[in-house]
């Protein structure tokens, strides 16, 4: 009788993900939503433009529920009209296991298990990881060491996917490795189970010629992030401005809907962490008062979470000679030490860097540099100015600070940056403490109520360095 039972459970599962190949275009995915719920996530998925009976059903807390399906279409010009769908998981009990099943046309197409988002009291895991999207052996193997290390939900500063942030792109070089059907060696079915947050990168955003690539700007598209940021308009010190023909920018502007321009800059809350998610590229003017004054309001309403953190791609304090030169973020750090953030997390350099604990004041507003195949691209900024370090935690016995944590975790899975500089200590800033660059990581951080405990992993998921931050 077990014999025949594990013949049919395999039976099930084979026609399962047969039947995915056939009916999605992308895999079902959590995502956290436009209007975040501390006890709920949003579904989604992907398939041809065709009309069909979606059923969304759940059981949470040992009741079935039906969930309302709904569906926008992308119709750019270059790609096949396709749908997003989407369905709403309310009311989760806090931290538990759930199930969900798709059908369509009311024959069962998918199910998964998934943990509901953790409680402010409930300890919990989570995964930082940045310039993933790129396709590599190596993406893969970071992306099995991920799927793994079975946390509740993963972050991503930026560089999603490589090179212009395409929807071409995308179905090569990002769904196929973190949202496959099923764990093999190309990929790891981790989105269906785990929701994806993240910031966008240069490779996401800097293409914003849609008259010669109308598929770009995808993040904006299949991402359901919280819409709680600045008031932003197209051509301002935040969002440059598009270029497009009448019919691409409406194909674009009715595809990305609300999402456009307010989704590179907000605020997310998980358990007893607060989240700020900021665009840093090269062309944001990271002094505009619109982003200063939001970020100082936000971290102000976020005082009664017990840990605060921010995530952006482009790292102001790297030691690396690859896009040193790329400070403008050092800007914001005063910001960040009076709304008592603990660790900035950030991308673009591929490796792995860890300053020390450390305040900074920066000498004026920094010093513009321009360049590019016109000659009039901005490049960043040089910001000068002076870092107070404090050497004396170590992240073992002495585990409170006195500053903020910067860690620069790029080395997702694109090629590695300067793997000449991980033994020469000489070449790095006086800031860094840790410096990993000779093969590829990933972070895991781990919190219990006032106990932090960060691993940088490697893709065996041995880890290559760590530490512990208390507020007791």
């Amino acid at each position: 009788m077990k014999i025949i039972f594990s013949f049919l459970l395999i039976l099930l599962v084979t026609g399962l993900t047969a039947q995915q190949k056939n009916v999605f275009l992308v895999n079902p995915y959590l995502q956290v939503g436009y209007h975040p719920s501390a006890n709920g996530l949003q579904l989604l998925w992907q398939s041809n433009d065709e009309d069909a009976n979606w059923i969304v059903q759940y059981i949470s807390n040992g009741k079935e529920i039906t969930a309302t399906v709904t569906y926008k279409k992308i119709a750019v010009a270059e790609i096949p009209v396709h749908r997003i769908y989407e369905a709403s998981l309310k009311d989760l009990t806090a931290g538990t296991l759930f199930s969900y099943t798709i059908k369509k046309n009311n024959e069962v197409v998918f199910s998964a298990k998934a943990h509901a988002p953790k409680s402010y009291n409930q300890p919990f895991s989570f995964v930082v990881f940045g310039d993933v999207g790129a396709g590599t052996k190596e993406a893969k193997e970071i992306a099995e060491g991920v799927y793994k290390a079975n946390s509740d939900i993963v972050f991503i500063p930026g560089d999603i996917v490589y090179d212009n942030g395409l929807i071409k792109e995308y179905r090569t070089r990002f769904w196929p490795i973190y949202n496959a059907a099923v764990a093999d060696s190309n990929g790891f079915p981790i989105m269906s189970q785990v929701p994806f947050v993240a910031s966008t990168g240069n490779h996401d955003a800097d293409t914003r010629d849609l008259d010669k690539k109308p598929d770009a700007l995808a993040y904006y598209y299949y991402w359901q992030q919280p819409l709680n940021g600045p008031k932003t308009t197209e051509g301002s010190g935040l969002v440059p401005a598009l270029k497009a023909n009448e019919t691409n920018r409406k194909a674009f502007i009715g595809a990305a809907g609300m999402a456009y321009p307010s989704m590179t800059n907000f605020s997310y809350n998980y358990a007893n962490t607060h989240w700020i998610i900021i665009d840093a590229d090269n062309y944001v003017d990271v002094l505009d008062t619109t982003l200063t004054n939001w970020i100082s309001r936000d971290l102000e309403a976020a005082k009664n979470y017990e840990w605060k953190f921010v995530m952006f791609h482009h790292p102001g304090f790297n030691s690396s000679i690859d896009h040193y030169e790329q400070q403008q973020t050092r800007l914001l750090a005063p910001l960040f030490e009076k709304g008592n953030v603990d660790i900035v997390f950030a991308g673009h350099v591929h490796n792995y860097q860890r300053s020390y604990p450390l305040t900074f004041k920066p000498d004026g507003k920094g010093i513009q540099l321009i360049g590019g195949r016109d000659g009039k691209t901005a490049r960043g900024k040089i910001v000068n100015g002076h870092w107070h370090l404090d050497k004396l935690f170590n992240g073992t016995n002495i585990t409170k600070t006195n500053g903020v944590i910067y860690i620069v975790t790029g080395a997702g899975g694109q090629d590695l940056y300067n793997p000449e500089q991980q033994n020469d200590k000489d070449s790095w800033q006086g800031f860094t403490a840790k410096f990993i660059s000779q093969f590829h990581t990933f972070t895991k951080v781990d919190i219990q109520n006032k106990k932090l405990t960060l691993k940088q992993l490697n893709a065996k998921g041995v880890t290559v360095d760590s530490f512990i931050l208390t507020h007791q």
